[in-house]
């Protein structure tokens, strides 16, 4: 494909041929109805034309077999690229479940990449080739985008709450990343590569860059300096919720309602913690707005997110969410 269409990038994920095969499917539709429309307004302006100053055009009535094929024809085409247009982007952002997760912020005008096991980078992002990748993302500022031409990856990164996108890698190299959105005078600046490597060398590059602790390591230490732990207690005693196996369970909120326990609603809940209250517990968590950088949220984020859920017999079991950290 690049190089019979040299415009084309490269394709390197599992996604690229989709994305490829729909986009060319609306420029063949595209081309061949403003040509037909082209010649066929060429063709009645010539056969139609006004011969003399006394010629008068029969009246015509119209057609119902002619207005039924230019309604339908349409109809059915476009259909056609909704259904297709939909199955791509639900693809799209739907990570699997094994998906490795990799943390994303935007900055003016960088981007700042996390591992879960320590390793950070700038403008740059490792993965391994084969391997399904999630990049969970957000911005520390104004609104950038992250996207990969290669990979056929775009998605907007927005300040105040997180957004995801995957990919998964079928050719190792280096490949151009961008920020696709204008978000300052050094924009054009903002670009980055994505390095794809065999499993057995992007082993060896983990092994070399992890010197500060893991993600979940770092944010329990966070946890502990900032004593969220003395109301987040596990055996229920403290002033605030039990953490323990709540993400991704649903959260009872006071005054009725639920609220899963996603990235987003974590980050709300360190950041803004009166917006949604767990039943039962009263709205005294003072805000970390400030307090704690985006980096250092992803950190929190990811310690609650590797707490193992307790026994069954354990009272904590019970879908106790996030709140009131102090």
């Amino acid at each position: 494909m690049r190089e019979a269409l040299p415009l084309f990038p490269e394709r390197a994920s599992t996604m690229a041929g989709s994305v490829d095969s729909l986009y060319i499917f609306l420029i063949v539709v595209s081309v061949f109805f403003s040509l037909l429309i082209a010649f066929s307004i060429i063709y009645f302006a010539i056969r139609y034309r006004r011969r003399s100053e006394t010629e008068r055009p029969a009246p015509v009535h119209g057609g119902l077999a002619l207005e039924l094929v230019w309604t339908v024809i349409p109809f059915l085409l476009t259909m056609v690229m909704f259904g297709w247009g939909a199955s791509v982007y639900f693809e799209l952002y739907r990570p699997p479940d094994d998906a490795m997760n990799i943390y994303v912020v935007g900055k003016q005008w960088m981007w700042k990449v996390q591992h879960l096991g320590g390793q950070r980078e700038i403008n740059e992002l490792h993965i391994p080739i084969g391997r399904s990748v999630k990049l969970t993302m957000t911005s520390q500022d104004v609104i950038h985008d992250f996207f990969v031409p290669a990979f056929r990856t775009k998605a907007d990164v927005l300040p105040g709450r997180y957004t995801n996108i995957w990919f998964k890698p079928t050719k190792p190299g280096k490949y151009h990343l961008f920020c696709a959105e204008y978000c300052g005078t050094e924009h054009s600046g903002m670009i980055g590569w994505v390095y794809v490597m065999e499993p057995a060398a992007y082993e060896v590059w983990l092994a070399g860059g992890a010197a500060g602790g893991t993600l979940a390591s770092n944010g329990e230490k966070l946890f502990q300096s900032l004593a969220c732990s003395n109301c987040h207690r596990p055996d229920l005693t403290g002033r605030g919720p039990n953490l323990v196996g709540v993400f991704g369970r649903p959260v009872q909120l006071e005054g009725g309602g639920t609220v899963t326990a996603d990235e987003n609603y974590i980050r709300e809940s360190i950041l803004n913690p009166a917006a949604k209250v767990v039943a039962g517990y009263q709205p005294v968590m003072p805000t970390f707005q400030g307090l704690v950088t985006e980096e250092e949220l992803l950190q929190l984020i990811e310690y609650i997110k590797s707490l193992s859920t307790p026994p069954a017999a354990t009272p904590a079991a019970a879908p106790t969410p996030v709140r009131r950290k102090r």
